[in-house]
């Protein structure tokens, strides 16, 4: 297709997808924004949030993503995300359950680092649950 561009979605675990896509739209921290073909040069620091992948036609892909950069340049955008999952495999009683046990360690903890870790860890999973909810 002629207006199509590379996208790659990067997180530390793995290449999530690697190909020709219409359109990306990004949860950039100053905003959401979106990428066509031939997108000026552009960097930005992305959300947690959703971000939504159009390969043809009108469906969208979306994946839930936590944190890093998005890097828009003349050979198409890259993601490197802290974080990424397709949302289709969040379930929502699995990440009810995550924050319900996310909050006890919070409780539990005995010492400030433990605190403030799992408090990063509760506060992250909801950003999930907020983003899921906004999508």
């Amino acid at each position: 297709m002629a207006d199509t561009f590379q996208f790659e979605l990067v997180s530390p675990e793995s290449l999530l997808l690697s190909e020709e896509v219409l359109e990306v739209v990004v949860p950039g921290t100053d905003g959401e924004f979106g990428v066509l073909k031939h997108h000026s040069p552009f960097m930005s620091t992305i959300k947690p949030g959703i971000l939504k992948v159009r390969k043809d036609g009108n469906a969208w892909v979306e994946y839930f993503v936590r944190g890093g950069f998005a890097d828009a340049g003349p050979n198409g955008l890259t993601v490197l995300a802290e974080r990424a999952t397709p949302v289709s495999e969040i379930s929502a009683d699995d990440l009810n359950q995550q924050i319900k046990n996310a909050e006890e360690d919070v409780a539990d903890a005995k010492d400030d680092e433990t605190r403030q870790k799992a408090s990063m860890h509760l506060s992250q999973l909801k950003d999930v649950a907020e983003a899921l909810k906004a999508a």
